[in-house]
């Protein structure tokens, strides 16, 4: 039941590559699509969804040719965009019936059943009557999720699910598709490296287009394992050292400056070695593919 993705390119009107020759298997489970705003996330999404075509590649999923047979594709897909409107004078389980109508799911009966099921799954089941005008963020969220499931899909698709979601409600999103998963492929694109690190056996980084790097988390971090080095200096000082060392990372600290940066070998300078997190992998990639400079999220 694996997504195939080869050769998946775009260019849009304007002369922006958004796509630079893409590939890449999903299998199901969890998988985490990590990288920066404007690295090409919604642009692979939309077109694995089936809502813009590429100039070039192909898209397979299970035996069915996605980009000759789209149709097919939407029977078994559920997709939460980043952004999705919602009417907001309708409580959630009126909206959440039209949706699962639109799907399919024609008897009265059977589709009261399911927009019960989804409630309760979503824990938004003691709110349903409530309109979802005056859901906050997060139960808008899980809404959206609810309504992405109402068809059964085998593939489901959530782009930057937990932006702006606060603590509370952003660990439960997390638990809810770590349940998903379980049965279905799923691809979180985000640019939140701790949702990719609590939930996905499979990952992705792309930047600018291009796949920097795919794998098993694990098998990513112990690439770069012995080679992420750590110093506090006053922030003073941290562009002399961004001058001296790979620096590929910067945060603030009780007012001075914590660098991470990446050598093969003790760089020295007062650094000590540490256990490389996925944040590391992400800033050091990242920066390679940027000609070294440290991005802006560090």
């Amino acid at each position: 039941m694996s997504l195939h993705i080869d050769g998946l390119s775009k260019t849009y009107p304007n002369g922006v590559r958004a796509l630079r020759d893409i590939s890449l298997t999903i299998a199901p489970g969890m998988f985490g699509l990590l990288g920066p705003n404007g690295a090409g996330k919604s642009t692979l999404m939309r077109t694995i969804a089936t809502l813009q075509p590429p100039d070039a590649g192909s898209i397979r999923f299970r035996d069915l040719d996605v980009l000759r047979e789209p149709a097919r594709l939407r029977a078994q897909l559920g997709y939460l965009p980043q952004e999705f409107g919602l009417y907001p004078n309708m409580p959630a389980e009126a909206v959440l019936d039209h949706f699962a109508s639109l799907k399919g799911v024609t008897h009265r009966g059977e589709r009261k059943a399911l927009v019960e099921r989804l409630l309760q799954q979503v824990n938004l089941y003691e709110v349903r009557k409530k309109s979802v005008g005056g859901y906050s963020g997060g139960m808008k969220q899980r809404l959206g999720i609810a309504i992405a499931l109402a068809g059964a899909p085998q593939l489901l698709i959530v782009d930057e699910p937990t932006a702006g979601l606060d603590p509370t409600e952003r660990n439960r999103f997390l638990n809810l598709l770590a349940d998903i998963g379980e049965e279905v492929v799923v691809i979180l694109s985000t640019h939140i490296v701790e949702d990719v690190r609590e939930l996905c056996a499979q990952m992705a980084i792309i930047n600018q287009g291009t796949v920097v790097v795919q794998g098993a988390p694990q098998r990513i971090l112990d690439e770069v394992r012995g080679r992420i080095w750590r110093r506090t200096v006053p922030r003073a000082q941290a562009e002399a050292y961004k001058a001296r060392h790979q620096v590929i990372s910067t945060r603030l600290a009780a007012g001075s400056t914590v660098l991470h940066v990446y050598s093969e070998a003790d760089p020295g300078d007062g650094f000590e070695a540490v256990e490389p997190a996925l944040e590391d992998v992400y800033f050091h990639r990242l920066a390679a593919a940027s000609g070294g400079r440290v991005p802006a999220e560090a």
